[in-house]
Order: structure tokens, then C-alpha cells, then sequence
């Protein structure tokens, strides 16, 4: 990503845009099960007829289970909220086009092509090489 995507504006948005992928369908799903499943609290508040309580007092594993996921999609996307929250001030952020050449060359240090001509030529000389005699006393 970083070879791909090597200045800071372009890290910005590809961050950006993962948070509100990940953001939506986390949302999404935490949805469809809150409307299939209930939310954990409707359920347990509303009042359940005498002959079904004794049954249903302590839910089937799969179902505690079930609400223990809405419950840590309902965490995951209070943190994915203060996260973007705190990434917008990240926009604020502009660097002159120097800045941005500094981060064009440090990526290309960080994140070689791997395809290029001297990188390709540098590997197969190394491999082409034969192991040092192991000089152990």
C-alpha cells in the first residue's frame, strides 16, 4: 500500500475510506442482527407468558453467544466512531508539495518495486550464490 499510495494525501484518503468500509458493514450487520435477533434488552425486559419463562431463564448457549456479538459489534462501532472522529482532524493536515516528494522517496525506500530491473537482478545474484564454508571451530 505504502508503493502503491506513497504520499501523505493519498495515505489520508486510503485510510479513510477503509475506516468507512469497515464502518458501514459493521454498522450493516449489527443492524440485521439487532432486527432478527433483538437488541439483548427488548428481550429480556419484555415479559414472557408462565409457561415459557422457566424454559428461557437462562438462554441456550447460541443465543447468549448471539448476544454477546451484538454486544462487541455494539463496542466495535462506538470505537470505529471515535476513530473517525479523530481521522478528520488528519484532513486538516496540508503539506507543501517538498513534503509530499519526501514521502514519494521514503516510500520507495520502505516498499521497493519488486518487479524492477536492478531489484530482480540483485535477487537472482543472491540466490545464485554459494553458502560461506562454515569456519566453526
Amino acid at each position: 500500500m505504502i508503493r502503491e499510495n506513497p504520499t501523505l494525501r493519498q495515505q489520508q484518503e486510503l485510510n479513510w475510506a477503509a475506516l468507512q468500509s469497515f464502518r458501514t458493514l459493521a454498522g450493516r450487520v449489527l443492524e440485521e442482527l439487532q432486527k432478527t435477533h433483538g437488541d439483548g434488552e427488548a428481550e429480556q425486559s419484555t415479559p414472557q407468558p408462565a409457561a415459557s419463562a422457566p424454559a428461557d431463564a437462562s438462554g441456550s448457549p447460541e443465543e447468549e453467544s448471539l448476544q454477546q456479538a451484538i454486544a462487541d459489534l455494539e463496542n466495535i462501532n462506538a470505537h470505529l466512531f471515535s476513530i473517525e472522529a479523530l481521522m478528520e482532524r488528519i484532513f486538516d493536515v496540508r503539506v507543501p508539495e517538498d513534503v509530499e516528494q519526501k514521502f514519494r522517496e521514503l516510500a520507495g525506500e520502505l516498499a521497493p518495486d519488486p518487479l524492477n530491473a536492478d531489484r530482480l537482478r540483485l535477487n537472482r545474484l543472491l540466490h545464485q550464490t554459494p553458502d560461506l564454508p562454515d569456519h566453526r571451530p
